[in-house]
């Protein structure tokens, strides 16, 4: 599996298996256009060979749909057409806060954050996954 942290300028990158319910950090890809985003993950995805990818969808706390939502929600079509995998999305109220609070408890100073912050909203992203799906066959 893959988590995705879909952003404006980053794309923050998870893996995880959906047997053990475990996920880790993968990357964050930096581009600025759904077109080079695909690029830079064609080969991550030939590499990891995921059969589903969960996208976070951006929501505000009242459940209202964000501004990058339907961007979110275009990326993942395209996503899927293109390397043929599934696609769900995942509401990601509070992940980027759960995932600067994981950094905080594990003591990475704050000038550090930043740079691995997507990858472990979309770690948090996939663990929501883990957590609020029925994965039996």
């Amino acid at each position: 599996m893959l988590g995705v942290d879909y952003g404006e300028h980053r794309l923050g990158l998870a893996v995880g298996d959906l047997a053990l319910g475990i996920a880790h950090p993968l990357t964050t890809l930096q581009a600025d256009s759904d077109r080079m985003r695909l690029q830079l993950l064609e080969p991550l995805i030939q590499e990891w060979k995921p059969v589903l990818v969960v996208v976070g969808l951006p929501m505000h706390m009242d459940g209202r749909a964000h501004p990058l939502s339907e961007r979110c929600r275009r990326f993942a079509q395209k996503l899927a057409r293109r390397f043929g995998v599934e696609a769900r999305m995942l509401d990601e109220r509070l992940t980027s806060h759960a995932a600067e609070q994981a950094l905080a408890e594990a003591g990475v100073p704050v000038h550090r954050r930043k740079p691995v912050l997507d990858q472990v909203a979309a770690q948090a992203i996939l663990e929501t996954f883990f957590e609020t799906n029925d994965h039996a066959a």
